[in-house]
């Protein structure tokens, strides 16, 4: 079950990364929702940062979890992983005005709390 879990969330932060770039930054942009502006040029900064940084952390999870998966065991990688949520999180809430941002994050914070708890369980019993 951890090892599931593990490639859960980080599959999920992968996919999620590449999916909120093609919505948020390559439809938009093909489609001609923005003029061009600094609030676009921020817009598309924006998006693609946050989008960027989900795929980037969610393949280096994926890469880990295939050459160590018992590495997710441990509190530092756990707590890296949850800070880094959380600081999507706050992204999504101070500058994003839809959901789906926030329920992405949510999803891949609650994923890796569950893959820490079934870790532990496995690695003291």
């Amino acid at each position: 079950m951890h090892k599931i879990l593990v490639y859960a969330a980080y599959g999920w932060l992968t996919f999620t990364g590449v999916m909120h770039f093609v919505v948020d930054v390559v439809s938009q942009h093909l489609r001609g929702k923005h003029v061009p502006s600094t609030e676009t040029t921020l817009y598309y900064g924006l998006h693609s940062a946050f989008a960027l940084g989900q795929f980037v952390f969610g393949l280096l999870g994926l890469w880990l979890a295939w050459r160590s998966l018992d590495l997710f065991k441990e509190v530092p990688v756990v707590a890296v992983s949850l800070i880094a949520a959380a600081g999507w999180l706050a992204i999504a809430v101070l500058f994003m005005t839809y959901w789906e941002p926030r329920f992405n994050v949510a999803v891949f914070g609650v994923l890796v709390v569950a893959a820490a708890l079934t870790g532990r369980a496995t690695f003291e019993g």
